[in-house]
């Protein structure tokens, strides 16, 4: 049994993820790439896809058993009924205004959904743009489907932005008589087989012909299954964007919330539009580490900065309009450095004190995975600032991808 392998693939908004995990749960291989031409664009994703499966160990490939994607909740692309994207995906984190009327006369009572970053927004804005003769898809499910060579699926978890309904269990009875109905997926759980990899695709790579697809999930929730969440902690995510969970007993609706189940459990989070793709947008990772060294994290830099990624927000304020502060900047780059880290607490602050708010708890402590997580001046500033007791998590969000693989029925 120890040479029967599961894998799990992420993908991000830089880039794309594999790992592979043996009988026992243990990483035996992992690697990564970034994108050839833009998170936008849905070739990127295959590109990066192919590449990290040519580039898999020959004692690995065909023994790789489940494999399961994760990706960017609420990225939605329009695809031809043959599975080839038209056009480009509309990102996370890109508002749609155009049909706001629409948009409420479609979600009555549905808060989350009321908002110009869900992807029922976006679906409107691309049926507006290319018919009803598509398929809307998630980056998850998108890429599920080119395994399969099959686009009928959908995964619970990435379709909740779209209105798919966890308790129960269907679309919103307002999609019924619309023309775009049959442009929506046909959902399946998270964790669950799907079909069998494509034959032509796994002779390509040299896979195993027996590979089972899982649905899989979004790539916070992979985080979360990576990280080994407990009831009393809450996870942040410091990726491109910052992005909070924790566990609760009752769904909740609200704008800029989601809440998903994941291992019998009811998740609620928020995702910002502020992270670590700021920190990018100014200092390489190898400048980052060197300034960060130049940091005393018990001492304020008393600058005020709201580092968004681009305009707009979406968690803890959900405000598509809302402008990033960025200066003025100090002659100093770690100084600069230091208040971004302190807008980017800030922002994690306010969002975990949101997540409080409507659950009634605070986590006892949080557990941090991404990028970021890896930084310890960024962590002292963010444990002084939010005040609960942080600790990183070391594991990967495909990591997380492959252990749903791993344990799925």
């Amino acid at each position: 049994m120890t040479d029967k392998f599961c894998g799990g693939l992420d993908f991000g908004t830089s880039g794309a993820r594999i790992s592979i995990i043996n009988f026992h749960k243990e990483l035996i291989y992992s690697n990564s790439v970034s994108y050839l031409f833009g998170f936008k664009n849905p070739n990127s994703w295959i590109n990066s896809c192919e590449k990290l499966l040519d580039n898999l160990p020959v004692r690995v490939k065909g023994k790789i058993e489940k494999l399961a994607i994760s990706g960017t909740s609420g990225t939605l692309t329009a695809c031809n009924l043959k599975g080839d994207p038209i056009g480009e995906a509309i990102p996370y984190n890109q508002a749609c205004n155009d049909h706001k009327i629409l948009l409420e006369t479609l979600t009555p009572g549905e808060d989350h959904l009321r908002t110009p970053y869900s992807s029922l927004a976006k679906a409107l804005k691309l049926i507006d743009k290319y018919g009803t003769n598509i398929l809307l898809r998630h980056q998850c499910d998108w890429i599920t489907g080119w395994f399969l060579k099959d686009w009928a699926h959908g995964e619970e978890g990435n379709n909740l932005k779209l209105g798919w309904d966890l308790k129960k269990e269907s679309w919103p009875k307002s999609y019924l008589d619309t023309s775009w109905q049959k442009c929506l997926p046909k959902i399946i759980k998270s964790g669950k087989i799907i079909g069998q990899v494509n034959t032509e695709l796994a002779e390509r790579f040299n896979l195993n012909k027996k590979l089972m697809l899982i649905s899989g999930t979004t790539d916070s929730n992979a985080s979360l299954i990576a990280a080994g969440l407990g009831k009393e902690d809450g996870l942040t995510v410091l990726g491109t964007t910052i992005v909070v969970k924790k566990i609760i007993g009752e769904p909740v609706k609200e704008k800029g919330i989601t809440t998903h189940r994941v291992s019998g459990d009811w998740i609620c989070g928020g995702a910002s539009n502020a992270g670590c793709g700021i920190l990018s947008k100014f200092f390489s990772d190898l400048e980052i580490k060197e300034l960060s060294r130049q940091i005393n994290p018990s001492k304020n830099t008393s600058l005020n900065l709201l580092p968004l990624n681009s305009k707009g927000e979406r968690f803890p304020i959900n405000n598509s309009n809302l402008e990033p502060i960025l200066g003025p900047r100090p002659v100093s780059d770690s100084l600069y450095l230091h208040a971004l880290f302190e807008g980017l607490a800030k922002i994690e602050l306010k969002a975990w004190e949101k997540l409080s708010e409507l659950t009634g708890s605070v986590p006892k402590k949080i557990i941090t995975i991404g990028g970021g997580s890896k930084n310890p001046q960024w962590r002292k500033i963010r444990e002084k600032i939010i005040n609960i007791p942080i600790v990183s998590c070391n594991k990967t969000t495909s990591f997380g991808t492959a252990l749903l693989a791993s344990n799925s029925k």
